[in-house]
């Protein structure tokens, strides 16, 4: 016979969520109470490119940072129930693995696992959900609304960070995704890409092979540099790191207001591909008549560039009449801790406080 589990009192007086937001280029960790406030958040690198032990021992580390800032023992429960939103954990069978191992480390009573795109989907949709929905989060987005609630939350949303990828919710449960996995399953776009693409232009302008075009210098002046190949020459020796090529997004988007063309073409596709996603997952779903949310996620997409945003907006409207297009004021592992309040039953009123907190926060890191 098993031992029996921890009385309801044991249970409440732990934090209700462990909410985590795995991206490529950090992972936060969270701990809430179950009236919505934040205990406790901490920040690490981003997850491994692949799901392994590494994985593990990067959330482990963290969690344990998040109990002692919250004042809890960093061993053993330390919330009611877990909620991973992961970026590289994109096949079923990498949720189910990561579901067991972080089941075997015991951090917590119930565990879900989920592709990082569902918290930016539950970040961008206000209102209370019902707890405890079988599927996961996936199904929990979708489900009926609980006795005090509103009515179904559902949408679809796409998240351009590092990389870019996307996920579609219908009302009825069903869900569609990318396999996001590159060039190899049709992905454009993403900070990393857009970055290259700079590079790509600015010395194809460098040597003759392409248009002039003021990436070029705007390049060599981000680098404090003579020429784009010293970049190039940097990169490949190892002297400037490749994850700097990141901040060129900031830079396309100032050239692109500009007017110059390359640069603006590099917007504009951007943009085209964030439609492309969004419309081809309302139409998997069979939503194309319907009043949807589309979720906008991610630096390159929060960043609210005038050229991007406007071009989207325009794309969505033409291809499905009822798109709602939204772009997230909460970080995604808000949306993770959505998703475990949802899961715990937590008061409406603990939804609202939780925003509120990330809202406060991020008016505070912009002044």
């Amino acid at each position: 016979m098993s031992a029996p589990g921890p009385g309801r009192a044991a249970r409440a007086a732990l934090p209700a969520v462990l909410a985590v937001d795995g991206g490529n280029s950090k992972t936060d960790v969270a701990l809430v109470a179950t009236d919505g406030s934040v205990l406790a958040q901490v920040r690490g690198a981003g997850v491994p490119l692949r799901l392994s032990g590494e994985t593990v021992r990067l959330l482990a580390g963290l969690a344990q940072q998040a109990a002692r800032a919250a004042g809890l023992s960093a061993t053993g429960v330390i919330a009611q129930h877990l909620v991973a939103c992961m970026a590289n954990v994109d096949l079923p069978e990498e949720e189910r693995q990561l579901d067991q191992m972080l089941r075997a480390h015991g951090w917590s009573h119930s565990v879900d696992v989920a592709n990082d795109t569902l918290a930016v989907l539950r970040a961008g949709l206000d209102g209370r959900l019902p707890a405890g929905l079988p599927g996961g989060p996936a199904a929990a987005l979708a489900g009926g609304a609980g006795l005090d609630g509103p009515p179904p939350r559902w949408g679809v949303a796409i998240t351009c960070g590092a990389g870019i990828n996307g996920v579609g919710v219908a009302p009825d449960g069903r869900s569609t995704r990318y396999l996001a996995l590159g060039t190899l399953t049709g992905d454009w776009g993403g900070g990393q890409g857009l970055a290259k693409n700079v590079m790509w232009w600015a010395a194809r302008a460098e040597d003759g092979r392409g248009p002039q075009t003021l990436l070029r210098e705007a390049v060599t002046a981000h680098y404090r540099v003579a020429q784009v190949r010293d970049v190039a020459i940097g990169i490949h020796l190892g002297t400037i790191a490749a994850e700097s090529l990141h901040a060129l997004v900031p830079v396309l988007f100032e050239v692109c207001g500009q007017g110059d063309q390359v640069a603006r073409d590099l917007v504009d596709r951007l943009a085209d591909e964030v439609c492309i996603m969004s419309l081809a997952a309302i139409r998997r779903l069979g939503l194309t008549e319907a009043a949807v949310p589309v979720v906008l996620g991610g630096g390159v997409l929060t960043a609210r560039d005038p050229v991007l945003t406007t071009r989207i907006a325009a794309g969505l409207a033409a291809g499905a009449a009822g798109a709602i297009m939204r772009i997230v004021d909460v970080p995604p592992i808000a949306g993770a801790a959505l998703l475990g309040l949802d899961h715990v039953g937590a008061p409406a009123s603990a939804q609202g406080r939780l925003r509120s907190q990330y809202l406060s926060a991020a008016a505070g890191s912009s002044s």
